[in-house]
């Protein structure tokens, strides 16, 4: 069977009984060629007919063979890939996106983007998990390959002997003048390259604040980041819950657990999808007066759905707050490139620590990512896959508002993950139920993973590394194992 042979079958449907690859431009649906067309490849990715890794027709011969426009069949290709359903590769085509890889049969299954996590679900073969929703897990198929290789080039043809010695620690000049740059124009955040250190990622920004406050105690959003607490905790910060409402961080109860160090996500709280409103952020800066420390992880307010992302509360308090920022979110979390903005009291201190753990942030990856920084292709590319992410958080909402209206769904205005509680389930621990949906092939995070205090059960998903139909199948599936559990 040659190439268009098999797509001619592959996009076999049935419209009013004719084959879909020989229907004329007077056959389409009212909603027009375009919607009825990706519709159509998009069902036949969903129901298995077109496979990962194959490539679609070029655009002017499917155009050819279905009769129609060839700017039809070139934007039903963008909104597929705007969704991330299909992928385009230069000198391959488009083809459609391939699943995330899974651990080989047989092998355990780890999940690492939330370490020493205790109480996992039981693990049935790994070939039963075909919708893996953990949070916090960027779609890494969307990583700007092209962009970033031409990046390099260009960096790799520039750069002299100096760029790849021992360099300064606290990160490349041009990097450290393009992130300042970029947190005004996208924070609110007035700094100037002298006030940033390059790092590995938030946990070491994380990792270097713990070395230079010491031993004692911290105060964490409850519930809040896992991930966050196990890494102060690691370094020597005991963590203290403070209690999270519709309101963003308690403050008056941060005020009396008597510490003076806190940990935040305010732009979109983790888990429940806060924002945390301006009488709390001038609250929360006004306990900070002095010497209190607010550390803001600030990790995915590029993703904002609704409305422009409030400022970071460093933007208002340069003094108060250490500010920390990645790009594991945006590109990927295997580039380990991130940024820590201290408070001036901290900064020498910083420097000597980051110093004397690595000696500095690798070179070249931090000059590439000033280039795109400086030519615009970051912003871009920032624009584009938030446009791709709201096309996924939408259809899921759609899916859970449908197969789950007892759910209460929060967090949906921004970021890459939803936070889903479910009433009516008391005396049903949310491990037993992520077992029993992990059973149904599907893989979420209890929400007590993240919390300290006793709530209600539910569930922390994300959704940005799976296309609207396959997150569409997760929703069904969730809802057949808890609407009986709700009901019994």
């Amino acid at each position: 069977m040659d190439h268009y042979q098999y797509h001619r079958r592959a996009f076999e449907v049935d419209q009013s009984g004719a084959d879909f690859l020989q229907l004329r431009p007077v056959d389409a649906p009212p909603k027009g060629l375009t919607t009825w067309l990706s519709g159509a490849i998009r069902a036949a990715i969903d129901d298995g007919r077109l496979p990962a890794g194959v490539r679609l027709p070029a655009t002017r011969d499917l155009a050819q063979e279905l009769r129609i426009s060839r700017g039809v069949v070139v934007e039903a290709y963008r909104r597929l890939t705007d969704e991330g359903v299909v992928t385009a590769r230069a000198g391959v085509g488009t083809v459609v996106t391939p699943l995330t890889s899974s651990p080989e049969a047989g092998e355990p299954r780890t999940d690492p983007a939330v370490p020493l996590l205790p109480r996992r679900p039981t693990a049935p073969a790994a070939s039963t998990v075909s919708v893996d929703l953990s949070p916090g897990v960027p779609d890494l198929s969307l990583f700007p390959r092209a962009m970033w290789l031409r990046a390099e080039r260009a960096v790799l043809a520039a750069a002299g002997p100096a760029d790849l010695g021992y360099g300064d620690p606290r990160g490349v000049p041009a990097l450290r003048q393009e992130v300042a740059g970029w947190l005004a124009r996208s924070r609110g955040i007035r700094a100037v390259p002298d006030d940033i250190i390059i790092v590995a990622g938030v946990a070491q920004a994380l990792a270097l604040l713990a070395r230079v406050l010491g031993a004692g105690e911290i105060a964490m959003e409850d519930p809040g980041s896992r991930g966050a607490r196990d890494q102060l905790g690691h370094w020597g910060l005991a963590p203290v819950p403070v209690p999270v409402d519709a309101h963003g961080l308690r403050v008056a109860d941060l005020a009396q657990t008597g510490l003076r160090t806190v940990f935040v996500t305010p732009a979109h709280q983790f888990p429940t999808g806060v924002v945390m409103t301006p009488d709390r952020r001038r609250a929360l800066l006004d306990w900070a007066d002095g010497d209190g420390l607010v550390i803001e992880d600030d990790y995915d307010a590029e993703y904002r759905y609704d409305r422009a992302p409030v400022p970071a509360l460093k933007a208002s308090a340069p003094d108060r707050v250490a500010y920390a920022g990645s790009t594991s979110k945006t590109l990927a979390p295997g580039m380990r490139l991130g940024w820590l903005l201290p408070p001036r009291r901290l900064y020498e201190q910083l420097v000597v620590a980051k110093h004397q753990s690595d000696l500095g942030s690798p070179a070249i990856p931090q000059l590439v990512f000033a280039r795109m920084l400086a030519t615009g292709e970051f912003a871009r590319h920032v624009r584009l896959v938030r446009a791709r992410h709201k096309a996924r958080r939408d259809a899921l909402l759609t899916a859970l508002h449908q197969h789950l209206p007892f759910a209460r769904v929060r967090g949906a205005a921004a970021g890459l993950h939803l936070m889903i509680q479910v009433p009516d389930l008391a005396g049903i621990a949310d491990t037993d139920l992520v077992d029993k949906v992990r059973e149904a092939g599907v893989l979420v995070h209890p929400l007590s993973w993240h919390r300290v205090r006793p709530g209600v059960p539910g569930f922390v998903i994300g959704y940005a590394a799976h296309p609207p139909g396959r997150l569409r199948e997760a929703a069904k599936r969730i809802a057949a194992i808890l609407a009986p559990l709700r009901s019994s």
